[in-house]
């Protein structure tokens, strides 16, 4: 291993968070619907913490059934401390300087704090890096806008490079690829159909010009590229109030698809590079139920890419590249 030399690198790690107790659902809710990136009111300094403690508060107790049903909490913030070690210690052996940090949007670890532990590092710049592949306003924007909020309560001067996306970075493709076939080999290649399901949107971003659902479409282009001839589909999930949201959604689609006689199937969670509600809830749980009601008799889930040596290294590669 090479020593570390050069002026000190932060390397941020964005993503959502969740809440890691039942207790912390209903603020973890609330901090997610306080929004303004992500859902939109008319006066909204005003309007907007209300709606908040109101529609926070009707959700809740759905929610925590939900977390309560996959151990109580959600996982996110332990995979993401596993992803940021694993990557100090790749970035380690290049033989720069760098120390990587992890800031939630909703939920803690907080990006004010990394912007804080950065500060007092004395980190010289900093890379930001979304774990959300492909960009998206409501996601990708939202996390590094709070982390330049962030950066400005801390009085961080330092330069920050912002990664905005890597829908078909070659590391990327590998390491989503590797998880699609270990799931194709578990179901078998008879009568295979893929479906990959990504988090869905408000159908006005995509009109008012968003990336996310043509970002998505080369990843899977990309992907496919390994599996020639298996049929596949991209499919939406998560959708939640009365927006028109992207279409097909994954339950309908898996419906779909069901009544057309497709048997075998594997849901590729492709948005998603880690374990979390979405994964471990939605698709494991509610959409496998509904696969079964559908007469699909064989339902997989690929494997979310968590802290694979494959995704660390494409992480690595990412960061070097920026």
């Amino acid at each position: 291993m090479l020593e570390p030399n050069g002026p000190l690198t932060g390397v941020v790690l964005l993503n959502m968070g969740g809440p890691d107790s039942l207790n912390a659902v209903r603020p973890f809710l609330a901090r997610l619907f306080s929004d303004r990136e992500l859902i939109r009111l008319p006066a909204a300094p005003v309007t907007q913490p209300l709606f908040a403690w109101i529609v926070s508060g009707l959700r809740a107790r759905k929610v925590r059934e939900y977390y309560k049903n996959i151990g109580g909490g959600s996982p996110l913030a332990a995979l993401t401390e596993r992803q940021r070690a694993a990557l100090q210690e790749a970035l380690k052996e290049t033989g720069g300087n760098f120390k990587v940090y992890v800031g939630m949007r909703y939920w803690h670890p907080l990006s004010r704090h990394a912007a804080l532990e950065m500060k007092e590092d004395g980190v010289a710049q900093a890379i930001a890096l979304p774990l959300y592949p492909q960009y998206c306003s409501a996601t990708t924007g939202s996390s590094l806008a709070d982390l330049r909020r962030g950066l400005s309560w801390a009085g961080c001067t330092f330069p920050v490079r912002e990664v905005r996306s890597y829908p078909d970075h070659p590391g990327y493709i590998r390491a989503l690829s590797e998880t699609v076939a270990v799931a194709v080999r578990a179901a078998g290649s008879e009568g295979l159909f893929l479906l990959f399901s990504a988090h869905g949107v408000p159908k006005r971003l995509i009109d008012s010009g968003d990336p996310y659902r043509a970002e998505t479409e080369r990843t899977v282009a990309a992907v496919m590229q390994d599996f020639p001839g298996v049929p596949h589909a991209i499919s939406f999930q998560s959708r939640a109030g009365r927006a028109e949201w992207l279409q097909p959604d994954t339950v309908g689609e898996v419906m779909r698809l069901g009544r057309k006689g497709v048997r075998a199937m594997v849901v590729v969670p492709v948005s998603f590079v880690s374990d979390h509600i979405e994964t471990l809830h939605e698709l494991d749980i509610r959409l496998a139920a509904r696969a079964r009601e559908a007469g699909i008799p064989s339902f997989l889930r690929a494997p979310a890419l968590n802290d694979s040596p494959a995704f660390i290294s494409a992480l690595k590669d990412i960061v070097l590249e920026a």
